[in-house]
């Protein structure tokens, strides 16, 4: 939260004074690192989102969710939904554990043609297909509702697709309307192979193609096709725009286990061509690349059935944690946040098609008045910010950095013996974010660390957009084109800010309102 609401006048400088902010009045809610604006159930634990989907007015958010404990175990799936993917409402448990099986990821659709033959009343029904997972099995198994969600029905007592594999899971599913078939794609997660199925039904599926980074690859000079490690999980595979043209690209993104850019688990994308049986990545982008170059972003998904809204990029939503550390972290009642919700697009650049992400335009919702600042005096200001108390922990923070000789960027969550530093060095074109001394870092080895990604300046500047709740800080660069997102665990006084270098040119801080009541 931050708690600025008013200006005063000092050293020249418009500066936010102290003013109180609403506080969620429910008591889950105020525990420490509770975030204020990202998905959190109101206990326990939770990973994976699972099943993003749109349907008659909500998005539906399922998730992996254990409902006994804060530590991963009896996965089942919970539930949330939203009307403008920014305010949530948690419902019961969808998809509970069933006996010796527990409820892995999947996803969701809407059998608008009804396919399935599950729907009545004439209205589509909502199926999910998910991994049921066992101690020497994982197959996957459909579930169907016919209350928007709210209650469901299993298909069966048997899998609806089985291998005989131990590690056979996440199932994505979407329609394909070229064909007018749905596609599955799936993964062996530690033979870091992509499985893709079709079928006219949601319930019998053929096997149409793979993908695996040891199949022969288009090549290119400079660029073998390479792996970071670690096993696959949660695909997804998704068309997007590509900024400034009418074409759009196919993307396929997996979660890797360990080997990650930031180390531990992570993110990977391909861009490439779907021919409605299998995917083919493009020779100019054969290696793949980090999707977020923070430590803590996983398991992200896109939603399925979006409201056409002119040339939309994909909506998704990942899971703010790293699996080096993800059971240790230092929360109480809970354990796991959402990401914020990005649009996904591409641009086209030297190197090839390349990822972009942007906080949906929906969050603007939560901002509250700008308080701006330009060509100022970055001594002055500090002095001025300090003078006047000023503090927060929830808010939107812009900063227009010139790329001079010097590295410049803010001290976020800060007192006297802790900081969170998100900067750019222009010598090197890294932007980072430093956590090391960011507040609780001795619960696990791998959590203290500097975090950096490759940023270019443009036309002699770097943009950058933060997003700082409580325990986490994610930031965007250059209009999406970088991201970094990663947890912190401050003090409760670790609230200051101290911008630093002579490269800031202006900057902008809006507090954001809690999206609990």
């Amino acid at each position: 939260m931050i708690r600025v609401l008013s200006l005063v006048v000092s050293a020249g400088l418009m500066v936010p004074t102290l003013l109180a902010q609403r506080m969620p009045t429910d008591t889950f809610y105020q525990q420490p690192f509770r975030p204020f604006f990202h998905y959190t159930p109101q206990s326990n634990w939770i990973n994976d989102p699972n099943g993003l989907v749109y349907f008659d007015s909500e998005y539906h958010l399922f998730y992996q969710h254990n409902p006994q404990g804060t530590k991963w175990g009896h996965m089942s799936w919970g539930h949330a939904i939203s009307r403008d993917l920014v305010h949530w409402q948690e419902l019961p448990i969808a998809i509970p554990e069933a006996g010796p099986v527990m409820i892995f990821s999947g996803s969701c659709v809407i059998d608008k043609a009804n396919s399935s033959g599950l729907g009545v009343g004439g209205r589509p029904p909502m199926v999910a297909i998910f991994t049921g997972h066992r101690a020497d099995n994982q197959s996957q198994y459909l579930a169907y509702s016919n209350d928007k969600g709210r209650t469901w029905t299993r298909y069966g007592t048997q899998p609806i697709l089985d291998l005989g594999k131990k590690e056979f899971r996440d199932p994505k599913i979407f329609w394909y309307e070229p064909a007018q078939h749905w596609v599955m794609v799936s993964v062996l997660s530690p033979e870091r192979k992509a499985l893709f199925y079709t079928s006219t039904n949601l319930k019998n599926w053929t096997r149409s193609g793979e993908f695996s980074i040891d199949a022969p690859a288009p090549k290119r000079p400079g660029a073998p096709p390479t792996a970071r490690g670690g096993i696959w999980e949660c695909p997804d595979l998704v068309e997007l725009p590509v900024e400034g043209s009418m074409e759009r690209k196919w993307v396929l993104l997996l979660s890797v286990g360990s080997g990650a850019v930031a180390g531990g688990s992570g993110m990977e994308y391909y861009v490439g061509q779907f021919d409605g049986r299998t995917f083919t990545r493009d020779a100019a982008t054969a290696a793949a690349r980090p999707v977020d170059w923070g430590k803590d972003y996983y398991a992200a998904v896109t939603f399925n059935n979006m409201p056409i809204r002119g040339n939309r990029g994909a909506i998704s939503i990942g899971w703010m944690n790293n699996w080096q550390y993800a059971t240790e972290t230092p929360t109480r009642s809970f354990r796991g946040a959402m990401s914020l919700p990005r649009e996904l697009r591409l641009t086209k650049a030297a190197t090839g098609y390349e990822l972009r992400q942007r906080p949906v335009q929906e969050l603007k919702s939560l901002l509250g008045p700008a308080f701006q600042w330009a060509g100022f005096d970055q001594g002055a200001l500090n002095q001025s910010l300090t003078d006047n108390g000023f503090s927060g922990d929830t808010y939107q923070l812009t900063l227009d950095l010139e790329a001079t000789k010097a590295e410049a960027g803010v001290r976020l969550c800060r007192n006297t013996d802790q900081e969170t530093v998100v900067g750019y060095d222009p010598v090197r074109q890294l932007l980072y974010v430093d956590r090391t001394r960011s507040g609780d870092v001795a619960f696990a080895r791998d959590f203290p660390g500097r975090f950096a990604a490759p940023v270019k300046p443009q036309n002699g500047r770097v943009s950058l957009q933060i997003w700082v709740d409580r325990s986490s800080v994610e930031v965007f660069a250059n209009d999406g084109q970088v991201t970094l997102t990663n947890q912190i665990f401050p003090a409760p006084d670790s609230r200051g800010i101290q911008f630093f270098g002579d490269g800031l040119r202006s900057a902008s801080i809006r507090p954001i309102e809690p999206i609990w009541k």
